[in-house]
């Protein structure tokens, strides 16, 4: 999407923001496009990660444009607080340590593949989120979890997983796309 300093900036403090404002009244903040840049009010989807001491807190995002992106963030950055099911809501105490970090999600890219073998050589580590899906089953991996899991194989079999499907799971209905991100977050407190 091309953002600027000033654009991550706006969506760094937006997305604190939006934070602050659902702890005090139960609901994202309201955005009023005009009020941002050209770029900002354009269809985007992002994903929220919220960190606390280095730990997961929260993570929820879109996975395709639908709603200009400034409201994008507005919205997952306060589900991400106060929606993940994985996590309580996040607490008054917690906001001034709470680590946001934003990516910025480019349109998806279908994969034509007919062996795992051949989707493993057409993903490039460290740079490709993936989404999987066959049937009710889907997930998806940010690029950002390449840090954790910096093996293609190893990255797969854990989307798998993570769709709800067994590690080794193949079939010939299985469908991946991916994508790419912009990304960028807030500076680390000392």
């Amino acid at each position: 999407m091309n953002l600027t300093p000033a654009d991550k900036a706006t969506l760094l403090k937006l997305a604190r923001d939006s934070i602050t404002h659902g702890m005090e009244h139960g609901v994202p903040l309201p955005v009023s496009l005009e009020e941002h840049s050209d770029i900002l009010q354009q269809p985007g989807a992002s994903f929220i990660t919220l960190h606390l001491n280095q730990e997961l807190r929260g993570c929820i995002g879109s996975l395709a444009p639908h709603r200009p992106l400034i409201k994008d963030v507005a919205q997952n950055a306060f589900s991400a607080a106060f929606r993940d099911p994985r996590f309580t809501p996040v607490r008054r105490d917690e906001l001034d340590t709470l680590h946001i970090h934003i990516e910025v999600l480019s349109p998806t890219q279908l994969l034509q593949f007919g062996s795992e073998t051949e989707l493993q050589r057409m993903i490039r580590p460290g740079i490709d989120g993936l989404v999987l899906r066959d049937g009710v089953y889907s997930g998806t991996f940010l690029p950002s979890v390449w840090q954790s899991l910096p093996d293609v194989q190893t990255f797969l079999q854990q989307l798998k997983r993570k769709a709800g499907l067994p590690a080794n799971y193949w079939s010939d209905s299985l469908e991946v796309e991916r994508y790419t991100t912009e990304s960028f977050e807030e500076p680390v407190q000392e």
